[in-house]
């Protein structure tokens, strides 16, 4: 449930824990007034101009304040009393200009486990409400100084790990996608008005027929909406990460591939077939992607307990991954085993690494090795590359087929790419609307009827900007932010 926005809402803006600062924001329209509840300073805020900074000391509102008046042994125990709690400075911002286009207060103080929480406790104690989670951004949002997309670009921005992934948030909150997307939506409109006048006054136009200029105008649509989509799957994977199992056989080098790949000795490695028993997994960032890696137990029967648990999380991570890394070795014909592992990897994009290379024992059935698995492998997205992890042989052109697998290669530009699955799905069904409605048009249906594929269009458009978006979906969007944000 949306929760009200006429009230005054306060929460910790920075992360808890110890820091040299900690900033807790107040937004609303007694914000003011309830910063002066616990503001101590050379003027009240009430007084100050926006966008300007205010020396000053942090104390427990009195009664006089608006704020409670506890009993001297709660407050002793809480940590509350007349004295101060903190030196702090105030930052005013003045409605319109602010995050939320409301009236902003930015109280920042020191860091550490108490002063936050002894201000915050404060200021709800004066008036405010804590904020839900999002609850800001929510407020940006609803008071027009962003759109959806723009606002779900601060919580990529929080939780970006790669600077690619930075780079896509920040061109998505400065707007890139969302005028592309109200261009194209433009366009859909004079389409639709056209449609709807020969409909009204087909006598007038000389008949109901969709126009080609019209039909050519759905078309491009289209195209520009295929153009955004193209890159979806690489600039998904840039917002998100990807996981990526290393899956084969027992001893074919998976451990040490995992290391070669890391750059560290991270797995332990032996010529003991069967001595990775758990997955482990660690991060390595890949053309802009964040990739956690995981080396699993080597698939096969086995009547050892332990290794039969490590082998069966094998498997679920096969089972949970759309990209693997098939480790082959490639100094040793092919098995049951692997036709088994070739099995449990259809419908996923797989490359596979043919490793020990450099062994002499693998270089000329190296090359067979390669036919063969793409034969097991037949119909699958995949790609063969010779590497060793002992010497290091392979791994650049292995880092590159797997950036290529990730759809590095066919991004093309990030500035307006759609890296969110919702927005995906939306352009998605944005586009199926069109293909009806040009169908339609094709048919000669009524124009009422291409009319209407064309506003479902505008509507799957209208989702990603939020111009045409409900409660709940606002409500499941905003409660994955942080409180404060």
């Amino acid at each position: 449930m949306i929760p009200p926005i006429d009230d005054t809402i306060a929460a910790l803006a920075t992360a808890p824990g110890s820091a040299g600062l900690a900033v807790l924001r107040v937004s609303g329209p007694r914000a003011l007034a309830i910063a002066d509840a616990v503001f101590r300073g050379a003027a009240p805020l009430a007084d100050a101009r926006g966008h300007t900074l205010h020396h000053g000391w942090a104390v427990w509102p009195a009664p006089a304040d608006g704020g409670p008046a506890p009993a001297a042994a709660d407050a002793a125990a809480a940590g509350h009393d007349a004295r101060r709690l903190d030196e702090v400075v105030a930052a005013v911002f003045r409605a319109p200009r602010s995050y939320t286009r409301e009236d902003v207060v930015e109280l920042s103080c020191h860091g550490g486990a108490l002063p936050g929480r002894r201000v915050l406790a404060a200021l709800l104690a004066a008036g405010a409400r804590l904020a839900a989670p999002g609850e800001f951004t929510l407020r940006a949002f609803l008071n027009g100084r962003l759109d959806l997309a723009q606002a779900e670009a601060v919580g990529d921005l929080i939780h970006a790990e790669t600077g690619r992934a930075h780079a896509l948030a920040l061109s998505q909150l400065a707007g890139e996608l969302s005028r592309r997307l109200d261009a194209l939506g433009e366009r859909l409109t004079d389409a639709v008005a056209e449609v709807e006048a020969r409909v009204d006054f087909a006598e007038d136009v000389g008949g109901v027929e969709v126009p080609p200029h019209v039909v050519g105008a759905i078309a491009a649509v289209d195209r520009d909406l295929a153009g955004l989509l193209r890159g979806a799957p690489y600039a998904r994977a840039v917002r998100e990460g990807v996981r990526v199992p290393l899956v084969g056989r027992p001893n074919v080098g998976k451990s040490s591939l995992f290391n070669a790949l890391l750059g560290e000795a991270r797995a332990i490695v032996t010529p003991v077939p069967g001595t990775t028993r758990d997955r482990v997994s660690e991060a390595i960032e890949l053309a802009g992607i964040r990739v956690t890696l995981s080396d699993t137990a080597g698939l096969r029967e086995s009547g050892d307990a332990v290794e039969s648990i490590g082998i069966a999380r094998a498997r679920e991570a096969i089972a949970g991954a759309a990209v693997a890394v098939w480790v082959v070795d490639a100094a040793v014909p092919l098995g049951d085993e692997d036709r088994r592992i070739a099995r449990s990897l259809l419908g996923r994009r797989v490359l596979v690494a043919l490793n020990k290379c450099d062994l002499e024992a693998a270089r000329g059935p190296a090359a067979v090795r390669a036919a063969e698995v793409e034969a097991l492998l037949d119909g699958l997205p995949r790609r063969a590359v010779a590497v060793s992890a002992a010497t290091g042989a392979g791994l650049a052109a292995l880092r590159e087929a797997l950036a290529d697998l990730l759809g590095a290669t066919a991004s093309g530009d990030l500035g307006a790419a759609i890296g969110n699955l919702r927005h995906a799905e939306a352009l998605e069904r944005a586009r199926l609307a069109l293909g009806r409605a040009a169908q339609a048009a094709a048919e000669r249906s009524p124009g009422e009827i291409v009319a209407l594929e064309l506003r479902e269009a505008l509507a799957a458009l209208g989702e990603v900007t939020g111009r045409t978006v409900g409660a709940d979906l606002l409500d499941r969007i905003f409660s994955k932010f942080c409180v404060g944000k």
